[in-house]
């Protein structure tokens, strides 16, 4: 359905301030939000690269106060934005952010905070507020005051500073008391998705030549040792539970070590991107045959001694003595795995060797109450290693994929689009060749024909290869969002590289937009060259961090309809509402209407479409003629490429009859 632009302010956030006591000179300031349902207001810590955080500041910032720590605020929902390929943190509902200070000069009563935050829904509008926290008067009454709660008002009018983006990044998680219940089923959603990947991962190592020959011999070890199969079966089932002990306690210890809140750091710094592309590497060139990685024997000699005392404790150490012999295929899939978990912070280590764990146990659970199924297992061979080696590929392609972040967050432009897609469909293209048969690594054996499934898996493989090929050329390759860079960041625009026009073909302050297009950044230029060409121009309020404002260029404006009408037949002026480019100090100025500082480049646009246009949301569509009037009876958000061609075709016709 069609999103027409309402004229007026949006304000989904009702904020509440609280002043609650600690001791006579130190308080905590409390700003609590709440937020009206589906809408959303994003953390200070959501990582750059998406959308736009929520930044307080704090005066006076003299010697009189003394802040204690950052700004804490309430738990956050993290979840991974595909347009921008980053995770994101924002919260739903209620969002609370403590700031504890403490007085130095009794003279002070007042504490301000101009708190500058995005709300989006199915558009997004960035606000500003100044709240002013007024402190108890300091006496000696105040020690014996528990919680003094104050009732602010805002000090300054609704900064309807709207921008469309959404919050950067940063790399920090706060922490709270408080729980919501959306959180709880977003991380949920996560930690399920993580285990049940896990367990894939679990299943998949069960396949490999270091650990399938062992379920026969194992649970034969149990069942027959034993006079009374109750006894196999029980020692069985603990040596199954004592794997998933071993394997959880390993997921415990990266988070104890690490910290919840550094592991969420991982996942956008680049360093630990690049460590983790190392890592990578390095597991898949042992699966692909170049080396072994194996423990020392010495560990192996010693486990197998304390296995051999028998009893609870034995079976435990006989657990661990399959986890180090087998190291060398389960490794490289265990450390993948911690990789990938903790990029995504919290409990997720945990999580995710709970799944491994449980898939790798079960065999030599179900295997020992069901011993006739072991009749049923496939004979030990070749296929063990094709198993393998089949695994080297998949970590070698998800090793470019940290490498690719990495390259991201600094900026390098060394492993671009281009540059990523061609380094998968090599791999890729390696991987149906060795499944075919026509590659071959150190330890396969003699292939003389091949099995259903090995020819079946190559044409699946074969298949996403060439499914890979046009997105060198432009295609979208929606099936693998968020894992190639976006498709801003390329070597070039345009079918085969080429763009649609030079640098040198562009007019005076324009420059390449989104999908080659040519677009102007600066009103006044925008419309000096419409009305020069004698088209009329198309207002387009966005954002750098605004996902709507991307999925309407990749998913309305890439119609080949749209974008021919917005290539040729209108002015495309794109004002970005979340540009922080400071304007000229003779260029600053406080708003009439709200009362706002216009600082920044952004802010000006803000300010327009504020005072113009009665909206502060983004995407928002005006079409302008040459005198600046509208040329349709209402503006357009959000909209279908049917409707927004509909209301693109009105104002071209307006525009034509005048």
């Amino acid at each position: 359905m069609i999103s027409w632009s309402s004229a007026q302010i949006k304000d989904p956030v009702k904020w509440k301030t609280t002043v609650q006591t600690i001791d006579q000179e130190t308080f905590d300031l409390i700003l609590t939000g709440t937020i009206e349902p589906h809408w959303h207001v994003y953390s200070q810590f959501t990582p750059e690269g998406g959308s736009l955080p929520a930044e307080l500041t704090w005066t006076p910032t003299t010697e009189s106060i003394k802040y204690i720590g950052k700004t804490k605020e309430s738990p956050y929902i993290k979840k991974h934005n595909v347009d921008f390929d980053v995770d994101e943190y924002f919260f739903e509902n209620k969002v609370v952010f403590t700031q504890r200070i403490k007085r130095l000069q009794p003279s002070i009563t007042e504490i301000k905070v101009k708190i500058d935050y995005q709300a989006c829904k199915e558009s997004c509008t960035n606000l500003k507020k100044t709240f002013v926290f007024k402190l108890p008067v300091a006496s000696t009454e105040m020690a014996a005051q528990a919680v003094t709660n104050v009732d602010t008002v805002a000090a300054t009018t609704l900064e309807a500073e709207k921008q469309v983006a959404q919050p950067k990044e940063q790399t920090v998680v706060s922490k709270s008391t408080e729980l919501s219940s959306e959180k709880e089923a977003s991380s949920s959603k996560g930690l399920w998705a993580l285990f049940w990947w896990s367990f894939l991962g679990g299943f998949t190592a069960l396949l490999t030549p270091c650990v399938f020959p062992m379920i026969p011999m194992t649970v034969s070890y149990f069942t027959k040792r034993n006079e009374k199969r109750a006894q196999g079966i029980q020692q069985a089932l603990w040596y199954g539970l004592s794997i998933i002990i071993l394997y959880v306690l390993l997921g415990w210890a990266v988070t104890a070590i690490f910290g919840a809140d550094a592991l969420n750091a991982l996942s956008t710094n680049p360093w630990f991107n690049l460590i983790f592309f190392v890592i990578l590497i390095v597991f898949a060139c042992s699966f692909l045959g170049a080396f072994e990685l194996v423990l020392p024997y010495s560990w192996s000699n010693k486990i197998d001694q304390k296995a051999e005392k028998g009893g609870v404790i034995g079976i435990l150490f006989m657990a661990l003595a399959l986890a180090i012999v087998s190291f060398s295929c389960t490794g490289p899939i265990v450390g993948t795995l911690l990789v990938e978990a903790a990029s995504m912070g919290g409990i997720s280590p945990l999580v995710g060797m709970l799944g491994f764990s449980t898939a790798l146990a079960l065999p030599f659970m179900l295997f020992a109450l069901f011993p006739g199924w072991l009749a049923s297992l496939p004979q030990s061979g070749g296929w063990l290693n094709t198993v393998k080696v089949s695994l080297g590929f998949l970590e070698l392609a998800l090793a470019f994929k940290f490498l690719s972040t990495a390259d991201l967050v600094l900026q390098l432009h060394l492993v671009e689009r281009e540059v990523f897609l061609a380094l998968w469909i090599a791999i890729f293209g390696a991987w149906t060749l060795y499944l075919f048969g026509k590659i071959k690594t150190a330890h396969d054996s003699q292939v003389m024909h091949l099995s259903v499934g090995r020819l079946l898996l190559a044409m699946l493989v074969l298949s996403f290869t060439i499914y890979l090929i046009p997105g060198l050329f432009g295609a979208p390759l929606k099936l693998i969002s968020g894992f190639p860079p976006p498709d801003h960041y390329s070597e070039s625009s345009g079918f085969l590289g080429k763009a649609t026009s030079s640098a040198a073909e562009l007019p005076e302050g324009a420059e390449k937009g989104p999908l080659g297009l040519t677009v102007f950044t600066d009103y006044t230029q925008g419309m000096s060259y419409a009305k020069k060409v004698h088209k009329p121009a198309l207002i387009d309020f966005t954002g750098y961090g605004c996902q709507n404002c991307r999925r309407m260029e990749s998913n309305v404006w890439s119609l080949p309809e749209i974008k021919q009408i917005l290539a040729n037949e209108v002015i495309v002026i794109s004002l970005y509402v979340d540009n922080k480019k400071p304007l000229p100090a003779d260029k600053q100025y406080v708003s009439k209407v709200t009362g706002n500082t216009i600082e920044t480049v952004g802010d000006q646009w803000t300010e327009m479409i504020i005072t113009r246009y009665k909206a502060n949301s983004q995407p928002y569509y005006v079409l302008l003629d040459e005198q600046e009037k509208t040329l349709t009876s209402q503006s357009i958000s959000v909209a279908s490429g049917g409707e927004f061609q509909h209301w693109l075709d009105q104002g071209i016709q307006a525009f034509k009859r005048k």
